[in-house]
């Protein structure tokens, strides 16, 4: 919590979802004093996402809850959907994952550790999970005020002054040097700065149920996804593994309890205990923000991009990402380490990435009827690219030109600047440990020539940041495209920033330069403005 009467803090988190309290989490653990505000009381009834990719498991590894999020087993491939006519009546054929991808494939561990990453992903509800990242982010510090709401904000020279409400009606001010738009997709705080949307835009408006019933049976094949085709009733009928189902409507039309439970029936395909849970209503659309940053201020997951929900898992884990990648930055902002222009370096990294995945979406089947033929013209990417092999282009990356693909499988990058470092297990005392265990909190040079370790300490002394210097395997330098004299500078989001091959004519100038461009070190006053963003 933080001290005296709590009217200040270095962050201030608006919006208390998957975004904002994995924004809050990755902070805390970073030592980042925040207080986050969320104006209801706890998680919606309605608990909207149910997948959850490696990456993101990968970020909840890093910050302690892995063992709280149940994983996929190992040997289970992703989600599989099938056209029905109902659960109990005639089933016809299974549509694929991804296009091109061979049937006989879909039971592989295609996103497991297997296959470049040391963590299988997730289908826990969003109900479930927010509590965990939101406990969690608690018991690291977190200031977590619900039924308090943002009344309005305004940014000066020096941070943010917002007003905030309780639900008992009691007004306060609150001082924060930063703050993060995690407010959803209509985002009052991104309607304020005047940041305009583009993209495909509205889709269509989603009328969905939610209910409980005893149908485990037909998960047994393994498909957990049912698109229902009937003349009088069409929609998705899927679960969240806890008895709980969603059947989503292909139509805007309000209906009763009596209809909502012929519907649930007439899904089901016969007679069967049920209770109706709850409604929802909500606009599904594909639009990302023309920027995601405004002076201090910064947009995270819906207030970012909207984007559909898709086999794939685009929306929410797009959003945990964003929050994981601002952290750090942040972090280092808030130290003094590094100047406010590495801050720059989020809408530059992030909003192509949202851009990437919106292409991938119209490209694939699911939306393909909604697709303009530009967008049906968007080259498919292999699933592990898109989830593991993302590119990033920025200051805070050297030698990631524009002439590389956006994504790439993790195991053609080699090590490449601007991508996530490659999962390898390594023995650690007696068990194991993944790459990513090592390299997603600090700044890590990697690099075998024992020259390097003076270098090292040369250069924490001299950039007063901290800087830990990691012996690879031969293994691990053949996966960073490295020699034995060479280095790879990895970033403290497991993301490679620069990479020399072999061993530098001038080590210590070589890493010198690339830690003061690409960790942005603050050398002086003029250093400590706040760019636009």
């Amino acid at each position: 919590m933080l001290p005296n009467s709590a009217l200040s803090a270095p962050v201030l988190i608006v919006g208390g979802g998957l975004a904002g309290l994995s924004a809050a989490l990755f902070l805390a653990w970073r030592g980042v004093s925040v207080v986050l505000v969320e104006k209801y009381a706890g998680s919606s009834p309605h608990p909207r996402a149910i997948g959850f990719t490696p990456r993101t498991l990968e970020l909840f590894r890093a910050v302690g809850i892995a063992g709280r999020v149940p994983e996929v087993p190992s040997g289970h491939g992703p989600p599989r959907r099938i056209q029905v006519e109902s659960l109990a009546g005639k089933w016809h054929a299974e549509s694929d994952w991804s296009p091109g991808q061979p049937r006989a494939e879909r039971g592989a561990p295609a996103r497991g550790a297997e296959q470049g990453s040391p963590c299988t992903g997730t289908a826990i509800a969003q109900d479930r999970l927010e509590p965990i990242l939101r406990e969690q982010a608690i018991a690291l510090g977190a200031d977590v005020r619900m039924n308090t709401e943002l009344r309005s904000f305004a940014q000066t020279a020096d941070g943010i002054v917002a007003r905030l409400r309780q639900r008992d009606g009691r007004e306060y001010a609150l001082q924060a040097r930063y703050l993060i738009a995690a407010d959803g997709h209509s985002s009052p705080i991104r309607e304020a700065l005047g940041i305009g949307r583009s993209g495909h835009g509205c889709l269509q408006v989603v009328r969905s149920v939610l209910f409980r019933a005893e149908l485990d049976q037909y998960l047994e094949s393994g498909i957990s996804q049912f698109q229902i085709e009937q003349p009088d009733l069409k929609g998705m009928l899927t679960t969240y593994r806890d008895g709980r189902w969603l059947l989503m409507f292909a139509d805007d039309q309000e209906r009763d309890e009596a209809t909502l439970r012929a519907k649930v029936k007439q899904a089901i395909g016969r007679e069967l205990a049920f209770e109706l849970i709850t409604t929802g209503r909500w606009l599904l659309s594909a639009l990302i923000a023309e920027r995601f940053s405004s002076g201090r201020v910064f947009l995270v997951g819906d207030a970012a991009h909207t984007l559909p929900p898709a086999r794939g898992g685009y929306g929410a884990n797009t959003g945990i990402e964003d929050a994981f990648n601002l952290a750090w930055k942040l972090a280092a902002v808030l130290s003094g380490v590094s100047a406010p222009a590495l801050l720059d370096s989020y809408d530059a990294e992030r909003r192509p990435i949202a851009w990437l995945r919106h292409g991938q979406i119209f490209a694939r089947p699911d939306y393909a009827s909604w697709a303009s033929e530009a967008e049906k013209s968007v080259p498919l990417l292999d699933d592990q690219a898109i989830e593991l092999g993302q590119l990033y282009r920025s200051r805070a990356v050297l030698g990631a030109g524009d002439e590389l693909p956006p994504a790439q499988r993790p195991e053609q990058w080699a090590g490449q600047p601007g991508t996530r470092v490659p999962h390898l297990w390594l023995p650690h005392a007696e068990a194991r440990v993944s790459t990513l265990d090592l390299l997603q909190r600090d700044w890590v040079l990697v690099a075998h020539d024992e020259r390097w370790q003076a270098v090292v300490a040369g250069a924490v002394e001299q950039l007063g940041l901290e800087l830990k210097l990691l012996p690879p395997s031969a293994e691990l330098r053949a996966a960073l495209g490295i020699g034995a004299g060479g280095a790879s500078l990895v970033r403290p989001d497991g993301y490679v920033a620069w990479r020399s091959r072999e061993l530098p004519e001038q080590p210590a100038v070589a890493l010198g330069d690339a830690l003061a461009r690409v960790a942005h070190v603050a050398r002086g006053p003029e250093d400590s403005r706040v760019t636009s963003g």
